[in-house]
């Protein structure tokens, strides 16, 4: 034990003697961490942002939009536009096995919303009850759509938080009433804020019974009273998604007579698919950045060999008088061991303060939407220390333990 204190001793004396290089040596080492766990962070980031605002939507959300069937497959001339139906959302429901849930969507965007006290305008949607199954639709006050609502046709709705302030500044919504293109209409419900207010439509939407909505605000210049905006659906599996899609496409093909085949005819956005597409590009660039921060971390490292080379041939001659009284070689090989230990995981340290501590001041400006701020990531962290220390205590141990190797003579005329 107390000759450990005598080496450690020693260690720290060696390095305020050489306070420029020991500087330069931890230097290296912080900007290798900092700069790959930035790096990292920072590619980790966009990817939970990017997750974060999808499901802002929903998970495994899947649209079906009206589309146009093309004359002649492939060509885009002579396109005939078709609207989908409500026989259209029943055969799915009805004859997709591999659709677990779908509800019919109607939406304007041209209905005014009046309270007692301000004007506002959104989208006001017609859903089936189950809707909130399939969207990311948090109830704050109230309740939700229910079937009594559908089946009776009631005049009663359920607003976002943005339209709730927009038409309540300050005041109870629940119970209240609202006009529709003049007709009265009870809030039941108001959801919770979902997302960045300013940047999510779902806050400022009104939500109403699709029945209801088919009764008073049909689509306008729809070809019959039974058009539809969308359909919305879920498949019974992440990875039956384009099965479930071949299925609906057969059904609404086989309604508005064109073949199935003919993939211009349809609209459509698959979540699932755009998330795995996201995913892909989200790889491969934490594959690029973290090749740059490997990069910066092998430049780090060549520094932190190069110097302690130098440092240990320089003192070949202080090797020699250790050893001319007294020291062994476990003893010598020991005291480089403890200097790059000591240097590449106190300098590892400063570089993760450093980078953390960068990323937390990143936490306190508005972020853009889609991009969280970067955050630390443990396993890169411990990459990057276990990395440089390898390499700073290698390059101190190999060239001293050539030195110590030497008889005490030999290594006193080294510097002669």
């Amino acid at each position: 034990m107390r000759m450990l204190i005598d080496i450690f001793g020693q260690m720290l004396r060696t390095l305020w003697a050489h306070k420029l290089r020991s500087f330069l040596t931890m230097f290296g080492i912080a900007w290798g961490v900092g700069s790959l766990l930035l790096l990292v962070g920072l590619g980790e980031g966009f990817r939970s942002g990017n997750r974060r605002q999808l499901e802002t939507i929903g998970r495994d959300i899947m649209f079906i939009f009206p589309g146009r069937i093309p004359a002649v497959a492939g060509q885009h001339q002579g396109m005939k536009p078709y609207f989908l139906t409500y026989r259209d959302y029943l055969d799915v429901r009805k004859e997709a096995k591999l659709v677990r849930t779908a509800s019919p969507v109607l939406q304007r965007g041209d209905i005014r919303a009046v309270s007692d006290f301000a004007t506002s305008s959104g989208q006001i949607i017609g859903i089936g009850t189950n809707f909130n199954e399939i969207r990311y639709l948090p109830m704050g006050q109230g309740r939700w759509l229910n079937e009594g609502d559908q089946e009776q046709r009631r005049s009663v709705a359920v607003i976002g938080s943005q339209m709730m302030h927009n038409l309540f500044p300050g005041r109870p919504a629940i119970g209240s009433t609202i006009l529709l293109n003049g007709i009265r209409f009870q809030v039941v419900g108001i959801l919770a804020s979902v997302g960045r207010d300013e940047n999510n439509s779902t806050n400022f939407r009104v939500y109403i019974p699709f029945s209801t909505m088919r009764l008073f605000f049909p689509l306008k210049n729809a070809d019959t009273p039974e058009d539809i905006s969308l359909i919305n659906f879920q498949p019974v599996s992440r990875e039956q998604h384009d099965a479930a899609f071949e299925e609906v496409h057969r059904i609404i093909a086989r309604n508005h007579g064109f073949d199935y085949h003919n993939k211009e005819a349809f609209e459509q956005w698959d979540t699932i698919q755009s998330e795995q597409m996201v995913g892909k590009i989200f790889d491969a660039m934490d594959t690029f950045l973290g090749a740059v921060g490997l990069v910066t971390l092998a430049l780090g490292a060549i520094g932190i060999i190069n110097i302690m080379l130098v440092s240990v041939t320089e003192r070949t001659k202080e090797i020699g008088l250790m050893k001319a009284v007294g020291a062994t070689n476990r003893s010598i090989l020991m005291q480089f061991f403890f200097e790059g230990a000591f240097l590449t995981l106190m300098s590892g340290g400063l570089g993760i303060a450093a980078a953390a501590g960068f990323m937390a001041a990143l936490g306190t400006l508005p972020s853009p939407p889609g991009f969280d701020t970067p955050h630390l990531v443990p396993m890169s962290a411990a990459v990057a220390v276990v990395s440089l220390s390898i390499a700073g205590i290698v390059a101190g141990l190999y060239p001293a333990h050539k030195a110590a190797m030497l008889p005490p003579v030999e290594a006193l005329r080294k510097e002669q």
